[in-house]
């Protein structure tokens, strides 16, 4: 596949050599000649000196030809417009835009741009590794809205089927790691000693999530 990165900072040149070791050709643009520093000198995709919105630098780029358009400058504004334009004037489906300020994401997913927010992101993996366990969900959606959650379970759970486990809590199982292997449920997969259940659920309906799977479950759930 082609890409087209905007931004050559870390985070876009980090990309960039990904994306080419894995076979796929590159172009990045930066408004920055001296930001294309950041890539290795075996470099072998196009860099484009100039603006991300900026149709003459997308078509320089190569974007009518991109599968993919990723946005991750420095500026919150610059990558939403130029995720628009590669999506709205250039046709690419597969867009995604990098964010500072998190109140700005559900705008964004309203005008169908995929959105990273750095800054709750990083603030959620931080307090992962420092609160106790399943105190900070695994994943959230930008809105923060739902969220992906590894939560423990009552003894009493084990030899239910996930999917009484499902209907009982109100939740959506999305996988177990069992023995160190991620496992997506079926309608007889029966939960085991020693299972760790990741949930999707609402983030406002967690507690009352908790409370359900920390108590044995009734003679009717197994």
């Amino acid at each position: 596949m082609h890409i087209v990165i905007m931004g050559c900072g870390r985070v876009g040149s980090t990309l960039a050599h990904i994306l080419e070791d894995n076979g796929h050709s590159v172009a990045i643009i930066d408004r920055d000649p001296q930001a294309f520093r950041r890539l290795r000198a075996g470099f072998r995709g196009r860099r484009i000196t100039g603006m991300g919105f900026d149709q003459d630098v997308l078509g320089e780029a190569g974007i009518e030809s991109a599968a993919a358009f990723v946005a991750v400058s420095s500026g919150d504004n610059s990558n939403i417009i130029s995720a628009r334009v590669a999506r709205e004037m250039f046709g690419v489906d597969n867009v995604v835009a990098r964010i500072y300020d998190p109140r700005r994401a559900e705008v964004y997913q309203r005008l169908g741009i995929p959105t990273v927010a750095t800054v709750r992101w990083t603030a959620d993996q931080i307090l992962r590794r420092v609160l106790p366990e399943g105190a900070e969900p695994l994943w959230r959606d930008p809105t923060g809205t739902v969220i992906l959650a590894e939560v423990p379970f009552h003894p009493g759970w084990i030899g239910v089927r996930s999917t009484g486990l499902e209907t009982a809590a109100g939740v959506r199982l999305a996988f177990i790691n069992r023995m160190g292997e991620a496992l997506v449920p079926k309608d007889d997969t029966v939960i085991q000693e020693g299972d760790i259940l990741h949930l999707m659920a609402a983030e406002n309906d967690m507690d009352r999530i908790n409370k359900v799977l920390s108590a044995p479950p009734s003679d009717e759930e197994h």
